[in-house]
């Protein structure tokens, strides 16, 4: 029986509706949400599936879900707003405002350098107690004593979920405001996105819970993939497996502030976001600090947790196109040039293109493989944008 998929799609963008209904058709999907806005106005927004095919729960025009590290561009927006406001100061260091992070090799951090997964805790060496991740101050108290993993500035490596932390809590230092708070406040609540770091215990939602990947025959697995089932001391084993048992689909676990990979949200939240950046209309950050959030600030051969190239903006992914490297599937997110946003586990993404005025997001129950997006997400944006008339990606980004 074929999905029926709801919502509304503008003419030009029917390319880009044929690919979200092949996902269902061809490509495992299961429940999902695709949202599209170009200088602010909704052109594409579509949903369809099964929120929980346990229950027969149909995804419906409100459904959220956990969208992993698309959290993580929640956080730096909050990071960025006060940077913005001249509050933060991304050449200070740390210790400026967080005093009692400088020790154990982390005296010199600077906050650049934990907006750019450079501040050496991509993970903690001891376990996590249960349900860890759901104790901000005791994560934190662990970021505190934890020892560099390397020489802060030196290289960078993906801070899977403790960039929440690391970053979160300059916000609240610096705010007075819980990291879930200032970005309700600021952000949430200013651009109508139904988008949530700790969703509070009497918001009334309609959830879909997340459903894991399972390997599939013939799947080729990656470096880092390989060390996290084989290497237990290794960074990508501990920043996958050292959790505490988060489980990301429980009530608990979902009102916790985990700015690294617990937020809530759909398409249509994320778009709702990020539409005031790609129309670059001051809403929630100056022209100017708009500017600073499109540029490269780090970028590497070889990322020291995820184990591809990767290139980040301040705290946001830019355009990936590790597709010559054969380093497997879903080694790669290819956006425009100048695109900034952030994918999450399993293939959920939400950017902006100020460059064009789109904002785009696409969040899904079913995770699949790989480590940035799959066969479902990227043929999206590939339709979104030869859907605003640029020519090809083969540069690594879309250029018109």
């Amino acid at each position: 029986m074929a999905t029926t998929v709801k919502g509304s799609c503008d003419p030009n963008f029917a390319e880009l509706k044929e690919a979200f209904e092949r996902n269902f058709a061809e490509r495992g999907e299961v429940g999902a949400s695709v949202c599209l806005s170009v200088n602010g106005e909704t052109k594409v927004d579509l949903w369809g599936g099964k929120a929980n095919p346990d229950t027969g729960e149909d995804w419906q025009e409100d459904t959220i879900s956990i969208v992993f590290s698309c959290s993580k561009a929640a956080t730096a927006l909050c990071a960025h707003i006060l940077i913005d406001r001249g509050e933060l100061n991304p050449s200070a260091l740390v210790a400026d405002y967080w005093p009692e992070f400088a020790r154990n090799g982390k005296e010199k951090t600077t906050v650049q350098m934990m907006l750019n997964h450079e501040s050496a805790l991509p993970t903690l060496r001891d376990p996590v107690k249960p349900g860890g991740y759901l104790d901000w101050d005791y994560m934190i108290k662990r970021l505190e004593d934890e020892e560099a993993f390397w020489e802060p500035g030196t290289r960078n490596g993906y801070h899977m979920i403790n960039f929440g932390w690391t970053v979160g809590e300059l916000v609240r230092r610096v705010s007075g405001k819980s990291l879930g708070t200032f970005f309700r406040e600021e952000v949430a609540d200013k651009t109508g996105a139904r988008f949530w770091l700790g969703l509070p215990e009497d918001a009334d939602v309609h959830i879909a819970p997340i459903r894991t990947y399972e390997p599939q025959p013939g799947d080729v697995p990656t470096e880092f993939t390989v060390k996290l089932m084989t290497e237990p001391d290794s960074i990508q084993h501990k920043s996958f497996m050292n959790s505490g048992g988060w489980d990301f689909n429980d009530r608990k676990s979902q009102a916790a502030e985990i700015g690294g990979g617990g937020g809530l949200s759909n398409a249509r939240g994320q778009v709702a976001m990020y539409t005031p950046l790609a129309m670059n209309d001051g809403t929630l950050v100056s022209k100017e600090r708009l500017a600073n959030m499109t540029m490269v600030s780090t970028a590497t051969q070889r990322d020291a947790t995820l184990l591809i190239p990767t290139r980040f903006a301040s705290g946001y992914m830019k355009s990936m196109d590790n597709r010559a490297l054969n380093l497997g599937p879903g080694t790669s997110a290819i956006m425009g040039d100048k695109a900034f946003g952030h994918v999450g586990a399993g293939g959920s993404i939400g950017f902006a293109d100020p460059e064009c005025g789109m904002a785009f997001s696409y969040t899904m129950n079913q995770m699949g493989g790989g480590l940035l997006l799959n066969d479902r997400g990227q043929p999206l944006i590939d339709a979104a944008y030869r859907a605003m008339g640029y020519r090809t990606n083969a540069p690594g980004a879309w250029v018109q």
